[in-house]
């Protein structure tokens, strides 16, 4: 290859970016609205451009080379700061434009202490330039996500924390141990707190033995990643697990979920507010910050 003469035109960052986001070519097509020999052209421009190999790509799939993975990185860093540097002129003409990445937990729509519906409704309504995509993860994907910049802001709740974030915390979201009217708990009183850490209960993936520990169990007999799974294997009553109070309130008045125990099984999530250090000030971010603040003062 030869040496490059220049710096990496911005158009091939971002359809290299792209394709690292996931993990392919012909799975980026869709999002590029590229062909994939289109694709890899422009890769191919890039890697000369850079005078790098930066990906394999053939039968055995796609992967970095070691400086694709420190390049990769650096992409991230400098289209981020573009982002930023694009809302930051907009907003001195006094409007917000861009693009608004923001995550959040799975099943908080029901959550009243989190009035994020009303939040986005009042945002877009007063920043209709705002392009905003909202996505659902993980807690600790929310947090990859945030230090990489592939999300601006996350709500959620996390037992272990990252350097490079800043925590703002929001209210505590009330947990409580379930059984479904299948399973042999449901019909029974004064059930001793030995007789359920017996049961086969359900663990959440991001758990760690510890965090599984705290909240009462030596080890679990399944496991899910969403709030969603773990109601659907309570409801089949071969398990017992935490779940959120709000989201479990309408199965428990359809008599279909009970809570075991309260007294000793039970615990509070402190939700919080994560953004990468040094970018509370970007002004997509802080109007959003704002509002989200003055929502969560009305309740």
């Amino acid at each position: 290859m030869t040496p490059p003469t220049s710096l990496p035109d911005l158009k091939l960052l971002r359809i290299f970016a792209c394709v690292v986001r996931h993990q392919g070519f012909a799975a980026a097509q869709q999002e590029l609205n590229l062909s994939t020999s289109a694709i890899s052209t422009y890769m191919s421009q890039l890697e000369t451009q850079l005078g790098i190999v930066l990906c394999h790509r053939g039968r055995g799939g796609f992967s970095l080379t070691s400086k694709g993975e420190l390049f990769h990185q650096e992409t991230l860093r400098l289209l981020g700061e573009l982002e930023g540097f694009e809302r930051y002129s907009a907003a001195l003409k006094g409007e917000l434009r861009g693009t608004l990445n923001l995550g959040v937990l799975d099943s908080t729509v029901s959550d009243t202490a989190l009035p994020l519906a009303e939040v986005i409704g009042a945002y877009s309504q007063e920043h209709p330039g705002v392009h905003l995509h909202l996505s659902v993860m993980s807690p600790y994907e929310l947090q990859l996500a945030v230090l990489d910049n592939r999300l601006d802001l996350a709500i959620g709740a996390f037992s272990t924390r990252m350097n490079g974030l800043v925590y703002q915390p929001l209210y505590r979201e009330q947990h409580w141990l379930y059984c479904s009217e299948r399973h042999s708990l449901f019909e029974q009183r004064r059930i001793p707190a030995e007789v359920i850490t017996q049961q086969r209960m359900v663990g959440r993936g991001y758990w760690s033995q510890a965090e599984l520990a705290r909240h009462g169990f030596k080890h679990s007999a399944a496991t899910v990643e969403s709030m969603e799974a773990q109601l659907i294997l309570v409801l089949s009553g071969a398990y017992i697990g935490y779940l959120p109070e709000h989201y479990a309130q309408p199965w428990v008045e359809q008599k279909r979920l009970k809570v075991l125990l309260p007294t000793t099984f039970g615990y509070q999530a402190p939700f919080s507010l994560i953004l990468r250090r040094g970018r509370s000030r970007e002004p997509l971010i802080q109007t959003f910050r704002d509002l989200l603040k003055n929502q969560l003062n009305q309740i």
